[in-house]
Formats: structure tokens, C-alpha cells, sequence
């Protein structure tokens, strides 16, 4: 019983429970006939598409300035730089790539001015974030609305003026890492082209870390008074930190829309960070230490539960307004669970 106590300790009593939680919606799922080829398909879909998202947390949390509640800003910078594709006219892979080009300038100069920010609140980075992320969506509802786009697929058919709720990808670059070298195995739908591309930003992430650069954020994020006695410019590494997590999430936006279908605009950018920030911690990391294994196993168990709890939830309680009751507390108090965990695995 004490090896057993032990193991569990070892791997995360918060990571147990989750997997714990997760086994039995699986066991559920099949006792009530789901789909489990189509559930399956959908996870691993889910868990490429998001994976980017996680990523933005560990420059983040490694420089010293937390969990980036503000990822928003990197959503938005790369919900823009997907419009400016679709104005273009882009498509393909030519229109997702450019939309990736166009996300580096447009999240370097916002996460630098926002990294900026950080450095001049030090111990307040997680609120201020929360407030500079619900700030910039209440402001960008506005710029929707009076930037200049012209494209028919964008702006609204009456009046012709400001942007839509919901824009679709259909035609542009719908789909184009998700189908790439696409297979089934045993019914079970594997896009490759979205884990190869997934498994490529972790390698980078990975690396990063081990390089002389990554190492001296990572000092600079855990005793920034020893980084600063051995010559660590700790403003500039927690800069260079928080553009770093603004890149990546401009780039995860662009990814997960490909994969979805649509960019979504005005409020919908509000909840970026809710998906992120709790994998990371599902996945074992804390507010200041994370490892690649947490981004991958946190987003993995985190989009395995939202992806099964669903239509769980919608047979267990089939009434259509008990129902969306449901779905909305099995699929959101997993998040609120993570997000009480900030101390990793104790």
C-alpha cells in the first residue's frame, strides 16, 4: 500500500485524479454505446490543434512571469494576421504560411510592448495579465468593426461595413496541416500533418530551453537576484519571454482555426487562456516550473476529458436545457480544478 501511495505521489496526486476521472467518462462513454472511433479521432485532433497553446506557457512561466492569462494578445495577433491572408486572397499552404510570416511582426511588437508592461508590475504579472487580456478583446471588438478589410467572405453582406462574428476558412486553408498525410487505423482518424507539426514546436521548445539563451531565462525566472549577480539581464530575458509566448500563441490561433474551419472574433478570444493554463497545470507544472512532458501530457488529458465529457454529459442528462447545464459543469469544473492546483504537485 505504501509503494502504491508512493507511485501516486510521485506522479502527481492532481495528475491521479485526472486520469482517474478521465478513465471513468471513457468506461461511461462505452457502457453507453458512444462512438469510440469518432471520440478518439476527435482527441487526437483536438489535442494537435491546441498543443500550440500549451506551448505559449513555458516561455512564459520559465522567464518569470508566470501563467500568461494575456495570451489573448497573441490570439488576436494571429486572428489579424489570418485576415490580412484572407484579404490577400491566399490559399493553400501559401495562405496559412503567410499567415504564420505575418503573426511574427504583429506579436513581436504587441508582446513586446506587453512584456514592457510586465516588467514594470514584478509579483503582479498574473492580474495585470488577466486585465491587459480582457482589455485588448473589448478594444479589438472595436477595430473589427473600422478596419479596413474588404474581402465579401469578411465584412457583413448588409451595410458592408465591419467584420463578421464568425469567418470561414473554406476556399483559403481550411484543413491544410489537418489533412496532410491523413490515415485511419482501426477507424480511428490520425492526422498526421497537425501531430508532425505539434511534435516540430515542442522539438523547438524543448531545444530552446537547453540553449545558453533558455538557460538563462530559466534563471532569471527562478532566483532572478542570482541571474542578476552573474551578468543575466533579467528585464531582458522576461521580455524576451513573454514575446516568445505571444509568438506561439499568434501562431496557435492560426492552427486551431485551420484545423476548426473559422476564425472567431470579438468576444471569443476572451477564454484563450482558460485551455492552456489548465493543461499546463493537469499536466504537473506549477506557476514558476514547467517541462515539455507537462504541455504534452496536461493538453492531451485536458482535451481527452472536454472531448468525451460532452456527449457523456448529453445522454446522462437529455433534457436540452439540463442538458447544456451539464456539459458546461463537467467541461468547466475540470478547469476550475486545474486552476486551484498553481502549486504543481503538492
Amino acid at each position: 500500500m505504501g509503494k502504491i501511495k508512493s507511485k501516486i505521489n510521485d506522479f502527481g496526486v492532481s495528475r491521479f485524479i485526472v486520469v482517474v476521472f478521465l478513465i471513468v467518462l471513457l468506461v461511461t462513454a462505452m457502457v453507453q454505446g458512444q462512438d469510440m472511433k469518432a471520440i478518439s479521432s476527435d482527441i487526437i485532433n483536438r489535442f494537435g490543434m491546441n498543443l500550440f497553446f500549451s506551448l505559449a506557457m513555458v516561455p512564459a512561466i520559465i522567464s518569470g512571469i508566470g501563467l500568461n492569462f494575456g495570451i489573448s494578445i497573441g490570439t488576436l495577433s494571429g486572428i489579424l494576421a489570418g485576415l490580412v491572408s484572407i484579404e490577400m486572397g491566399l490559399t493553400g499552404f501559401t495562405g496559412v504560411f503567410a499567415a504564420l510570416a505575418m503573426a511574427i511582426p504583429f506579436a513581436v511588437v504587441a508582446g513586446g510592448a506587453y512584456g514592457k508592461l510586465l516588467n514594470s508590475v514584478k509579483g503582479n504579472e498574473m492580474v495585470v495579465a488577466t486585465y491587459v487580456g480582457y482589455s485588448i478583446v473589448s478594444l479589438m471588438c472595436i477595430a473589427w468593426l473600422i478596419l479596413p478589410f474588404k474581402s465579401p467572405n469578411m465584412i457583413w453582406t448588409i451595410g458592408g461595413e465591419g467584420l463578421r462574428t464568425t469567418i470561414t476558412l473554406e476556399g483559403y486553408y481550411d484543413r491544410v496541416f489537418s489533412d496532410l498525410w491523413y490515415f485511419e487505423i482501426f477507424g480511428v482518424k490520425i492526422t498526421t500533418g497537425m501531430l508532425v507539426i505539434a511534435a516540430l514546436g515542442c522539438l523547438f521548445m524543448y531545444l530552446f530551453t537547453k540553449s545558453r539563451t533558455g538557460i538563462a531565462m530559466k534563471s532569471a525566472g527562478i532566483n532572478p537576484v542570482y541571474a542578476s549577480a552573474v551578468g543575466v539581464n533579467v528585464d531582458k530575458m522576461r521580455l524576451l519571454g513573454t514575446i516568445i509566448s505571444t509568438v506561439l500563441g499568434a501562431w496557435g490561433i492560426i492552427m486551431y482555426a485551420q484545423a476548426f474551419g473559422f476564425y472567431q472574433l470579438y468576444t471569443a478570444p476572451l477564454s484563450a487562456a482558460t485551455a492552456p493554463v489548465a493543461a499546463v497545470l493537469i499536466g504537473g507544472a506549477s506557476t514558476n516550473k514547467v517541462k515539455i512532458s507537462h504541455v504534452i501530457l496536461g493538453t492531451f488529458l485536458y482535451q481527452a476529458i472536454i472531448t468525451v465529457a460532452v456527449p457523456v454529459a448529453s445522454i446522462l442528462v437529455p433534457d436540452g436545457g439540463l442538458g447544456d447545464i451539464a456539459r458546461i459543469i463537467v467541461s468547466n469544473g475540470i478547469i476550475l480544478y486545474a486552476l486551484t492546483q498553481s502549486g504543481g504537485n503538492k
